[in-house]
């Protein structure tokens, strides 16, 4: 059920795009709005699709021309992808400005939020992409998976012990938040999921068949736990039942084996933390 607060920014996005000059060839309603979840804090997230590639000025006139203000940009400049954020009627937006050429070369980096995109003006971009986007390759899947276990081995699994040490809490959340994202990744590449953001974690991981028990819980109880060791447990025990679920490669493989080490490492040593 779309949320009322998703159909009012919704017509407001319309509005935005209705604004914009001949210039944008596409428009994509994505986010929370696009998924009909938006509430209060929600912004306005549109990618926005010019012919040709638009300098940050230029991107920030077609903002300027639908009425927005407050302009900014955000990460870093210079690149292809020009990121605009203003504010209409108080409303927080952000644009995503690619050219035509940058959209057709990112379909499958951008997969779930074009997936779920909504159109609010059109030259037929939206609908190829979402036919490519139907088939998640399975040499991608791999791909992605692959790289994902890159980091679980290759030096000793003693070096674990060095972040559950008295005042490096730092380091150990640094630790449980790459190796969650890395579980995510491998768990939507295993049900040919486009990986979305972690926002509504536990909502996104239900409708997936395969993944561990628990996956979004056990992140978040990972990253709660105040005791360093256990913290550190649970989260290894949830990579290598993350690994032991994906197909045979060698990072695979050879993370399997790291931590399973690990987690015979932390046991041998829980008396000393």
């Amino acid at each position: 059920m779309t949320s009322a607060r998703s159909e009012e920014l919704r017509a407001l996005a319309e509005r935005i795009a209705d604004a914009f000059p001949p210039a944008v060839v596409e428009v994509v309603l994505t986010g929370s709005v696009s998924r009909g979840v938006a509430d209060e804090v929600s912004d306005i997230e549109m990618l926005v699709v010019t012919e040709s590639a638009l300098e940050l000025e230029d991107a920030y006139a077609i903002a300027r021309t639908a009425g927005l203000d407050g302009l900014d940009t955000w990460g870093a400049q210079g690149l292809p992808a020009k990121r605009v954020s203003g504010y209409l009627e108080s409303r927080p937006i952000e644009l995503i400005v690619w050219s035509r050429e940058l959209a057709e070369s990112s379909v499958w980096s951008a997969g779930d939020a074009l997936m779920h995109g909504i159109s609010l003006r059109t030259s037929g971009l939206l609908a190829e992409w979402q036919a490519r986007l139907r088939e998640y390759p399975a040499e991608l899947a791999a791909r992605r998976i692959e790289e994902a276990a890159l980091r679980w081995g290759g030096y000793t699994p003693a070096a674990l012990l060095t972040i559950v040490r008295p005042g490096e809490r730092l380091a150990l959340i640094e630790w449980i938040v790459d190796a969650a994202k890395r579980v995510l990744t491998i768990v939507y590449a295993l049900n040919r999921t486009w990986e979305p953001t972690t926002k509504r974690l536990a909502a996104r991981l239900e409708p997936l068949a395969v993944k561990p028990e628990r996956l979004a819980a056990r992140i978040t109880e990972a990253l709660t736990e105040p005791d360093p060791w256990r913290a550190l447990r649970a989260m290894t025990e949830l990579q290598l039942e993350t690994v032991r679920l994906a197909p045979p490669g060698p990072n695979v493989d050879r993370a399997e084996r790291w931590l399973a080490e690990g987690l015979d490492v932390l046991a041998d040593s829980a008396t000393t933390f």
